[in-house]
């Protein structure tokens, strides 16, 4: 049985690939910080039936910015692979927050770096490193593996010194590390606090009267949105080839936020220009004006293709915001 680790399991990305990693009767670790409050909600039914993937789940309390505990692990679980998701990946928050943005996202990065060569070479798991379209920043569209990049946040820095230094411990040291260079990947397990997310669950809110407006930056920006749930069956493909390489993973369309926007307040009847209101707070110091990648090395290398389409992702994430308005309403 192949045993994985996950760094940053509780987050959108973390949850859909520990579904399928049990699904692939994998052994799973997790690394989750301690907070006063928990963070398990998008695995908690992990933990539930059946009992056989209960007993392949198990989680450890952790961070990047602690090397100790990122070596310990790493000795201690001899996994066969390891998938960084971890960061703080919050664009306007890396401008809020840049120290802290980059300690997580870029030198957490060195730290597992480092952690894994310590392994004796044999002993040494794949690494699986979370890159991001937000590396492109301007650079033209559609961006692809060879397309230089511009970053223009915080993270966006971060995420571009860990590509990097990836590449290089690859080079230097021989190491199996794949970049993953995911452009947007949405699900109703999104953050609420990223655009895709507060659009769906405020269209729910206002449909059933439990809020009227909704509150927006920039509308015009051009993103490539895809399901989460496709894109972590690429990280996995790209641990199970013969050599190490780095890939592009995109829909190949992009879409405004006002256009999604539009789309899902439709699917409840609603006018968005009824309840849409721009503030300024919300605009980003330096604005990425598109994003959309090509992702044919993927198919070609990797085989992997978009499952899901622009409206239907929509329309998974409105019926999930609506189930939860819908009891918000029933016990308000």
């Amino acid at each position: 049985m192949k045993k994985a680790l996950i760094i940053g399991i509780t987050g959108q990305d973390g949850s859909y690939l520990a579904e399928l990693l049990l699904n692939k009767n994998y052994e799973v670790h997790g690394i989750i910080r301690r907070s006063s409050t928990f963070s398990t909600k998008r695995i908690d039914h992990l933990y539930q039936e059946p009992h056989e993937e209960k007993r392949r789940l198990h989680l450890h309390y952790g961070d990047l910015t602690d090397s100790g505990c990122i070596h310990r692990l790493l000795h201690e679980l001899e996994v066969n692979e390891v998938y960084n998701l971890g960061a703080q990946s919050h664009v306007k928050v890396s401008f809020e927050n840049p120290i802290y943005t980059v300690n997580v996202t870029a030198l957490g990065t060195l730290h597992l770096l480092e952690a894994i060569r310590s392994l004796p070479a044999k002993q040494r798991p794949k690494l699986y490193q979370a890159s991001s379209s937000e590396m492109f920043g301007n650079a033209p569209a559609p961006q692809n593996e060879m397309t230089s990049f511009q970053p223009r946040s915080p993270y966006a820095c971060a995420k571009v010194y860990a590509h990097h230094q990836t590449i290089n411990y690859r080079e230097a040291y021989g190491m199996f590390i794949s970049n993953g260079i995911l452009f947007n990947h949405e699900s109703p397990r999104r953050g609420e606090n990223f655009v895709s997310r507060k659009i769906t669950r405020a269209a729910a809110r206002i449909r059933m009267g439990l809020q009227s407006h909704l509150w927006l930056g920039n509308l015009d920006a051009k993103r490539d949105m895809g399901f989460a749930g496709d894109y972590v069956e690429a990280m996995w493909t790209m641990l199970q080839q013969e050599r190490p390489d780095d890939y592009v993973i995109a829909t190949g369309e992009t879409y405004t936020i006002k256009e999604f926007l539009t789309a899902a307040f439709q699917k409840l009847d609603l006018d968005w220009q009824d309840h849409v209101k721009i503030d300024p707070r919300y605009f980003r110091p330096t604005e990425v004006d598109e994003l959309r990648g090509d992702a044919s090395k993927a198919r070609e290398a990797l085989g992997w293709y978009p499952k899901t389409s622009f409206n239907g992702l929509i329309s998974m994430m409105v019926k999930h915001d609506m189930e939860i308005a819908q009891m918000e309403y029933l016990y308000s």
